[in-house]
């Protein structure tokens, strides 16, 4: 797996956490962190965007290579 699915792959998983977080807890732990609605908020969650259009391709490789 290279980098790029890896660095990827994490940060969905930093988004699932989240967003498991609001619906158990409601406590957004990005915006405990960063702040609310700030520009670093805003750029976590369009990196775990990105991350997740990543992670579609995926689907679309042979990873046993």
């Amino acid at each position: 797996m290279n980098t790029l699915y890896k660095i990827a792959l994490t940060l969905v998983i930093v988004g699932a956490l989240n967003w498991g977080l609001v619906g158990i807890a409601d406590f957004n732990l990005v915006e405990f962190l960063f702040g609310e609605q700030t520009l670093i908020t805003r750029l976590v969650y369009i990196l775990v965007l990105i991350s997740g259009l990543v992670c579609l391709g995926i689907y679309t490789k042979d990873l046993d290579k």
